[in-house]
């Protein structure tokens, strides 16, 4: 007898187990992301709503991108919680970057919870066309 499974299905249930078991403890690590090209530039899309801009650090060593931020409660040390569903505290994220991309020119914008970057090609790695000399009669030998 064949049995058919959705693998998504167990790993939601995983994922309900964790946010029950561990609360918002669970979710603290979660940077949702975009990526995409569009013409001669990478961007990336990072959910970080209600994070601090002055929180968020950045930095490029070799091709790894590392992004850290932090996420501080809203309510006051002495506060009696009633609900704590949004996540708090450290996040981070890696990311490796190809040689193709100029590092040395990422453009980082924060607005509206997003932050932004843009990763231009490399100059060095866009197409470029070749020219073809013509009208001589020799064979290029090698």
């Amino acid at each position: 007898m064949l049995m058919r499974t959705d693998p998504f299905t167990e790993l939601d249930r995983l994922d309900r187990f964790a946010r029950q078991a561990f609360g918002s403890a669970a979710r603290a690590s979660a940077m949702p992301m975009d990526a995409y090209r569009a013409g001669d530039d990478f961007f990336v899309h990072f959910d970080l709503p209600g994070v601090d801009p002055e929180s968020i650090e950045l930095d490029v060593e070799r091709n790894v991108l590392s992004v850290r931020a932090e996420r501080r409660p809203s309510a006051p040390e002495d506060a009696d919680m009633l609900v704590a569903e949004r996540p708090t505290g450290h996040f981070s994220r890696q990311l490796f970057l190809g040689d193709t991309l100029d590092t040395e020119r990422i453009d980082a914008r924060y607005h509206a919870g997003v932050l932004t970057l843009r990763i231009p090609v490399a100059e060095a790695a866009k197409p470029r066309r070749i020219p073809i000399s013509g009208g001589d009669r020799k064979q290029i030998t090698g």
